[in-house]
This record gives C-alpha cells, sequence and structure tokens, in this order.
C-alpha cells in the first residue's frame, strides 16, 4: 500500500539521543541540494519491498524518509499516514520517527497513533483506512520517517508504483519477490525510468535516483499533476491465481469481466421499471435516453464499499432496491437496464483527471466508471454527440450517469479527449473519448444598457446556456439557497464592476438538461463610463470575460484549456445626447486552429453595438503550442480592456 504524508499535529512523544533506526540517519545525513523555491519538502529515500506468497498473499515492506524544506510543508508531509483496507489488508507493523532540525530524535509510540476511515463524502461505508502520527519537531530542516508492513490478499495481480510526486524524489527503489513458477510483466507510464535489475532467487529490482517533482500549483491553464507522473505497473501471475490482467488492457478487460459477471442481469423488478419507462416509445435514441436519465437523476449517488467492492459493482437489483449507488454500481443498472429491453450497454472505465489513463500502460489505475452504449449498426441521432467508432465499425455512445448535470447524449467536459478502457471481455480496449463540438457547449449572452451623461449604466442582461457548460450554473440554481444564488452572481458582476446593483433575476429551465438554462435580471452600475472634461470613455464589452491567465514561464505541462464551447456576446449601450464618437476600437479577428476570437463594435442610431464571438474547439493542447495561447489571451484581453471615446458636441 502507498504511504502517505498528511493531517495534524499531537503532543506526547518519547524522546532520545538515538531512537531512530540507522537508515533513517543515513537518509538524513545526505549532503542538501538545490531545489526550487517553493518546494514544500523532498523525499529522501522511499523503498517498497512487495513479496508474493504461492497462494497470491502479498507482504509490503516500506519505508520512507522525507525532508521539509518550507513551513508550508509540514501541513502537507509532516504526518506520515499508512493507507490501507481493513478487509483484505492488515498492518503487522508501524513506526514513526523524527529528527528535528536541531538533530533531536523522537520516536511516535504505538498508543499516539491515529486509525481512521479515509473514505470520501459520497460513500456511507467503506473498509478503506489510514493510521497515522504527527510526531513533534516538524519544522524547516527537520526529517519524518515511516516504516511499516502490511499483509494483502489482494484481488488483482498488478503493483502499481508511481515514481514521482508534487515533490522531488532523491531516491526510490522497488523489489518484487515471487515464488517459483510465477511471471511478471512490467509498463510503464511516460518514458522507463530505469531498467530492471534480476537479482535471483525470484526478485526483481527497479532503482531510480533524483526524479524531479511536478508541482502544478502556479502553472495556467494546467489539469491534474497526476496525469504527467511516470508510473511502473507490475501485472503478475502465477499458477492457481485468479484471472491475470497479463499487462494488456484485454487481461484487465477479462479480469473485470469475471469480477462483475452476473452483476448486470435484470430482476423482474428491474424489468418492470425499464419497460415502463420505453412504453409507447419506438425511436432508438428515445429509449436509450428514458432510461440514461432514470439511472442519472433517479439513483443516488452514493457508496459502500468493503472489500472488493471498491473494485466490484453491486448485482444491479440490489442498487434497483435501494434507490443509490456509487459510480461503476450505476453504470451496472444502466447495464442491466437496457438489456431488460433488448438494448445493451457495458462499462468504461475512466479517468476524471484527463491524461491519467495512457494507452500504453495497460492498468487499473483508474478512478472512475462509465456507460458505453451500443449503438445499432446504421442508426444515427443528432441527440448522440459523445459517440466513438471502433476500429471494426462499432460505434458506441458514452456516458456517464453519475454527472447529474451534463445531458444524455453528451460526456462532461473533464472526460472529453482522455482515454478510457472499453469492457468487452478479452476484447476490451484502450479509447479515445469524444471531444464535443463547440456548438454542444454554448453561450449566449445579450443585454440592452443605457448610460447617462454622467457615466452610470442602466438595463437588462439575459443569458442562455446549453449543454454540459450549462452544468455548474444548474447545480447553483437547483441546489444552491436564494442567499448563495445572490452571492454567486454578484461575485461574477464584481469582475467588472465596483458599484452596481441586481434587480428581478429569472432564472427558466433549470432541471430539464435538454433546454436551454436562461438567467436574466436587471442591472444598475454606478461610473461605469470615465468622464474625463468633454470625453466620455465607454468600454464596449460591457460584463463578463473569457480571458485567460497566461504567464510568460517556460512551459512544460500540457495546456488544459477545459472545454469546447462557442460563446456569443450582443451588447447595446443607448449614448447620452449631446455625444459624438470621437475613437472606436478596431474590429479583431483571429483564427488559432484549437480556437476563434472576433469582435466588433460600431454605432449606430445613437446605439453602441458590441458583438463577439468566442470559439473553442479543443480540450488540450501539447506545451509547444503555449505561444499560441498566449497571443490569444493577448488579443482578449486587449479587446476586453478596449474603449470607445465619445466627445460631447459643443
Amino acid at each position: 500500500m502507498a504511504l502517505c504524508i498528511g493531517l495534524s499535529e499531537s503532543k506526547a512523544f518519547a524522546k532520545d539521543k538515538m531512537v531512530a533506526p540507522d537508515w533513517v540517519r543515513e537518509a538524513s545525513a545526505q549532503p542538501m541540494r538545490a531545489f526550487p523555491p517553493k518546494t514544500d519538502a523532498v523525499v529522501l529515500l522511499h523503498e517498497v519491498n512487495v513479496s508474493v506468497n504461492a497462494q497470491g498473499r502479498e507482504v509490503t515492506h516500506e519505508r520512507e524518509a522525507i525532508r521539509i524544506l518550507r513551513a508550508q510543508g509540514r501541513r502537507g508531509y509532516g504526518s506520515p499516514a499508512v493507507y490501507y483496507n481493513s478487509t483484505v489488508s492488515k498492518i503487522t507493523s508501524m513506526k514513526i520517527w523524527s529528527i528535528g532540525a536541531d538533530g533531536h530524535e523522537y520516536a511516535v509510540k504505538d498508543n499516539e497513533m491515529i486509525d481512521r476511515s479515509s473514505g470520501e463524502g459520497f460513500e456511507v461505508y467503506t473498509d478503506s483506512r489510514l493510521r497515522f502520527a504527527s510526531p513533534p519537531s516538524v519544522d524547516v530542516g527537520s526529517v519524518v520517517a515511516i516504516e511499516s508492513e502490511i499483509e494483502t490478499r489482494p484481488y488483482v495481480t498488478e503493483i502499481v508504483f508511481p515514481v514521482q510526486r508534487e515533490i522531488p524524489i532523491r531516491r526510490e527503489r522497488l523489489t518484487i519477490t515471487m515464488p517459483p513458477g510465477f511471471t511478471y510483466k512490467a509498463v510503464w507510464k511516460g518514458p522507463d525510468r530505469t531498467k530492471s535489475v534480476d537479482m535471483e532467487h525470484g526478485t526483481t529490482l527497479w532503482e531510480m535516483e533524483d526524479e524531479p517533482g511536478i508541482d502544478l500549483e502556479d502553472v495556467p491553464l494546467s489539469g491534474s499533476a497526476w496525469a504527467l507522473v511516470s508510473r511502473l505497473s507490475v501485472h503478475y501471475t502465477g499458477p492457481g491465481m485468479p484471472t491475470p490482467t497479463l499487462g494488456e488492457w484485454s487481461g484487465i478487460g477479462a479480469w473485470y469481466a469475471d469480477l462483475a459477471s452476473g452483476r448486470n442481469l435484470p430482476n423482474d423488478a428491474i424489468t418492470k421499471q425499464a419497460q415502463m419507462l420505453v412504453q409507447g416509445k419506438t425511436d432508438f435514441a428515445e429509449r436509450a435516453q428514458a432510461l440514461g436519465e432514470y439511472v442519472q437523476q433517479k439513483i443516488r449517488y452514493v457508496a459502500v464499499e468493503i472489500g472488493i467492492g471498491g473494485q466490484q459493482p453491486h448485482a444491479a437489483g440490489d442498487t434497483f432496491a435501494h434507490q443509490y449507488g456509487d459510480c461503476k454500481d450505476k453504470a451496472t443498472l444502466m447495464s442491466a437496464m437496457m438489456n431488460a429491453v433488448g438494448m445493451r450497454a457495458t462499462w468504461l472505465m475512466v479517468d476524471s483527471r484527463r491524461g491519467v489513463i495512457a494507452p500504453e500502460a495497460p492498468s487499473i489505475a483508474a478512478n472512475h466508471m462509465i456507460a458505453a452504449i451500443d449503438i445499432p449498426k446504421g442508426y444515427e441521432s443528432p441527440l448522440f454527440q459523445s459517440t466513438v467508432t471502433l476500429k471494426n465499425g462499432k460505434r458506441y455512445l458514452i456516458f456517464d450517469p453519475t454527472s447529474e448535470k451534463t445531458p444524455f447524449g453528451q460526456l462532461e467536459s473533464g472526460l472529453q479527449g482522455s482515454y478510457g478502457l472499453l469492457m468487452e471481455g478479452t476484447e476490451s480496449q484502450a479509447i479515445l473519448l469524444p471531444v464535443l463540438k463547440p456548438g454542444a457547449n454554448q453561450v449566449n449572452r445579450k443585454a440592452s444598457f443605457t448610460l447617462s451623461a454622467d457615466g452610470d449604466l442602466k438595463g437588462h442582461v439575459s443569458e442562455e446556456r446549453t449543454g454540459d457548460i450549462a452544468g455548474y450554473r444548474r447545480h447553483v440554481y437547483s441546489e444552491w439557497n436564494s442567499n448563495q444564488q445572490s452571492q454567486f452572481l454578484h461575485g461574477l458582476l464584481a469582475r467588472d464592476f465596483t458599484s452596481f446593483e441586481v434587480a428581478d433575476v429569472k432564472v427558466a429551465n433549470v432541471q430539464d438538461l435538454q433546454k436551454t438554462l436562461s438567467v436574466s435580471y436587471g442591472l444598475d452600475v454606478n461610473h461605469f463610463a470615465r468622464v474625463t472634461g468633454p470625453l466620455l470613455m465607454v468600454r464596449p464589452r460591457v460584463l463578463f470575460t473569457d480571458g485567460m491567465r497566461v504567464d510568460r514561464k517556460a512551459r512544460f505541462a500540457p495546456i488544459d484549456l477545459n472545454e469546447t464551447r462557442r460563446v456569443h456576446d450582443e451588447y447595446d449601450i443607448s449614448l447620452p445626447a449631446g455625444y459624438a464618437v470621437e475613437e472606436m476600437p478596431e474590429p479583431v479577428k483571429v483564427d488559432f486552429g484549437f480556437a476563434k476570437y472576433e469582435s466588433s463594435s460600431s454605432v449606430k442610431d445613437g446605439k453602441l453595438h458590441y458583438s463577439r464571438t468566442y470559439e473553442v474547439r479543443e480540450v488540450s493542447l501539447p506545451s509547444e503550442r503555449y505561444d499560441e495561447v498566449r497571443r490569444l489571451a493577448g488579443v482578449i484581453e486587449a479587446d476586453e480592456q478596449s474603449n470607445a471615446i465619445l466627445k460631447r458636441i459643443p
């Protein structure tokens, strides 16, 4: 199991002159190297030794020592912990030490360690746990260390070893020992960081040094750091072992097929409900939508995960009876309901962090399960926008029944452009998930204002959203109370105005995901235009920014543009009498392939009209295109801040 660092401090610990073992002192004695200024900590040593016996049980012995480099590092790395599963794992030993910056050594007593659930908020119950302690004297320059041993009865024969983190690693080792007759296949995500060394007697070693940290905290337009982490997966098998993963996607799919076998079979209650939902519907898309929206909106997203329950779905009948389940339970119920009416859906293993799953690195390292709906040959529907076509011509609609605000037929932005494992038994394969066209996510904003001679602005604003881009707004206006909703809207407007009032807010079509979400309100803004003598400076782009934060640093991480979209603004400002146009912003029109932006300003019949369209066609770009992104960001910023200059007629 992985060792982590986190949580709070406690007070009473054993202290002596020489309480830390030699390996901790040796790691602590390493000469310090220069690291980037914001590096919170550095891993001095990380060793993992896994022994597999003939029955497939694992014993994992792990050591780790971390030096704190900044005060901020105390929170993230000052409390060593072991994560484990209480049903399939047992901690047989665990020790924690610290060496203060002054050289004093401390050892944590067994009765000073804390053991608690590590479950997330959506889990009703889980047997995932962590044991931790917070040794004293953890400050800048100090070292915290942990050593543990865990016995595990694994459900899958894969050892996953990330070789990078957010902080640098000076030295790390993975050693695996297997009995005679066992074999393994090692798979790297990213370039091979090292070569394996045969240590004889069934032992293999991988050793790495000076792995850089991957810290994206201050990197604009970046995704998850885990998408960049190099990862070693060791798939092993031997006589009498359950279905092996074999280091192939097909092997992982076959393993999951055994794990989920029979769990997507409909019972009488499921069949009755499914038949009722599709009654009178003959079109495939309408039938699929009725079933999909039922699982999406009626089955609550919560989990009970015990033992293999973290990986194995509950039987569809249980999920239906309880009316709740986690991601894999909802995908399983979706499959069962489709089976009940002669349709078909299977599982699709994905990760919400785009880039974590790599086609060249078969692994169970993923955090989410969704559904892939089998589309009949030759069938087409404008409702189906998130489809994939395999090399053999077979087509699937990709749908996440846990994404409660994403319209059926679409896919949430965080999964677009990433890879997933399509579960089709021995025919399982990694597939690239679709990137939706900009037209699937639209924002249309209109506003009409009247500007007074002293610069105040008064008018009406309306905004319409369709697609997944409306999801967060739907959440705000369906789950938040009126005070929170008001604060949300005021927070948006405060980006453009310092003094304003909002009135008569109206929201429509919040719950129906296939309809356009609309929000409208009255808006009064004080001192919007700047008065300078006879001149009046007016910003045609009255409200809402589409700008991007960029920097001038060298780029190493892929660029995450979040989601494809088409945003269109039409703003009219009735100008005060007695003013003539002195200067107008130039029209803008640029197209970088991955995005285009155009705007124009004009005056006619006493009205200043502003129009712009911003279209994003990709969700991610390689780092090499960062200069283009910078240029686009500059164009948008200049346009959004440009002013029309009006002059009072004598």
